[in-house]
């Protein structure tokens, strides 16, 4: 008995600190513009200059009752065009659950977040694929 009690504490604890260590995100920190930073860039281009391309820009709007749920727009803009999307995100512990409409297409893609503070996001797709964006002024 003693032995079955002893492993079921010991399941508990290891479960409790694997918990632990998944910290909850402040979906008021997702909330604003963001956009992509070049993959090459050094620290100081990172906090100077632009993605080059078509210019990117996701915003986040959160939820006015849950701060962790509410509304995303992807505008790209190319040669004074704009194509503008929309769509609706999920933040769960470490998980950014987005899902947009684009055409007659629906998308949807679970990324994990890396990293999450005032000025940096840095999201991971589900094909590994490292995403950095930083805060837009």
């Amino acid at each position: 008995m003693r032995v079955v009690l002893g492993c079921a504490t010991v399941m508990a604890l290891a479960c409790g600190a694997t918990f632990a260590g998944q910290a909850k995100l402040d979906g008021k920190l997702l909330g604003g513009k963001w956009e992509p930073v070049p993959e090459k860039a050094t620290d100081k281009d990172k906090k100077d200059k632009p993605a080059a391309g078509p210019a990117i820009v996701v915003e986040f709007t959160p939820d006015a009752k849950v701060a962790s749920e509410g509304k995303m727009t992807l505008t790209v803009t190319d040669a004074g065009k704009d194509l503008r999307v929309e769509g609706k995100y999920k933040l769960e512990a470490n998980k950014l659950l987005v899902e947009m409409k684009m055409g007659d297409k629906d998308v949807k893609e679970t990324l994990t977040i890396k990293k999450l503070n005032e000025t940096e996001l840095v999201t991971e797709d589900s094909k590994q694929k490292t995403e950095t964006l930083r805060r837009k002024k």
